[in-house]
């Protein structure tokens, strides 16, 4: 019987020694837990769309294992939400982005996809859905209203979410995105547009998309070119915006 008990004791130690780590423990670490501490708590929301018919396709994407793509949230045209990732998770939404200094979205924003194929108007049920969602992030997690960003905004290189149809001035109107009034004053003499959009928080190595993705969110156009003068004004406006903010 003792020699039963000791058997056991030892096969349970060597188990123990080949056991896994517990997640976020460090492998040379002695545990000692502290209770201060809290979860992640992002500082951004980066809004998408699918370019999908529906939100079944969408979801089935987006839950898909093998496609290692996902969201915080799926809104569908019908305004219904549909919560994928928790939270205080890492969603895989952003993928390779920048927004001023910050280069890991995923690790500092909250996703949210809106069913729409990139063609079409956002629907009112969508957008009310959307409004409402936003307002609830915001205050739980003290969200400032210069970070509700597109994909677009963030990966200028490589995506264009959503379209130049989303009515950004009507987010704005709650709080949620920069905007100015038209037309704002002119910019100062010697204004650098190009700077200017990196101030904002455009990733300028190429500029051109990055021009793109500008007037993509704040003027509903899709054109290649220098910034005009009434474009450098909004732009100028919308950085002063950003300081006041701040």
């Amino acid at each position: 019987m003792v020699r039963g008990l000791a058997a056991l004791l030892l096969a349970m130690l060597v188990v123990g020694a080949c056991a896994p780590l517990p997640v976020g423990q460090g492998r040379d670490a002695q545990w000692q837990p502290s209770p201060n501490f809290d979860q992640r708590r992002p500082n951004f929301v980066i809004l998408h769309q699918t370019t999908n018919d529906n939100a079944a396709t969408a979801l089935a994407t987006l839950t898909d294992p093998q496609r290692k793509v996902s969201a915080h949230y799926l809104i569908g045209r019908d305004g219904a939400i549909m919560q994928l990732v928790d939270e205080a998770a890492r969603a895989w939404h952003a993928g390779e982005s920048r927004w001023g200094a910050t280069t890991d979205l995923n690790s500092a924003s909250i996703g949210i996809e809106l069913d729409n194929t990139g063609d079409e108007a956002f629907t009112e049920p969508q957008l009310v859905a959307l409004l409402g969602l936003l307002d609830d992030l915001r205050t739980r997690h003290r969200i400032p209203a210069a970070n509700f960003l597109a994909h677009g905004d963030i990966a200028p290189t490589r995506k264009v979410d959503p379209s130049r149809l989303f009515p950004w001035q009507r987010l704005a109107m709650h709080g949620f995105g920069l905007w100015c009034e038209t037309p704002p004053p002119a910019a100062p003499a010697g204004f650098d547009a190009l700077l200017g959009l990196q101030a904002l928080g455009y990733d300028i190595t190429n500029a051109a998309a990055a021009r793109q993705a500008f007037r993509r969110h704040f003027a509903g156009s899709d054109v290649d070119a220098e910034l005009a003068p009434a474009e450098q004004a909004l732009l100028h406006c919308l950085l002063q915006n950003k300081v006041a903010g701040e």
